[in-house]
């Protein structure tokens, strides 16, 4: 797997978590939403990401 499917993976997961979790539990959990939204569109213009470095010290290769 490479670190760009791992980002995509890990995001869309959060995502769908705190949906969940907004939801089901409080909405205060769709600030992490838009936190995830914000750090993708900020990935995007900058082509960094804190998680990409993360999943690289995992093992994962780049494309």
């Amino acid at each position: 797997m490479t670190v760009e499917r791992g980002l995509r993976l890990m995001a869309g997961a959060f995502i769908l978590l705190s949906l969940s979790l907004g939801y089901w539990i409080s909405p205060y959990w769709y600030l992490f939403t838009a936190f995830v939204g914000l750090n993708l569109f900020q990935s995007g213009l900058t082509n960094w990401c804190p998680a990409m470095f993360i999943l690289k010290r995992l093992g994962l290769r780049p494309a």
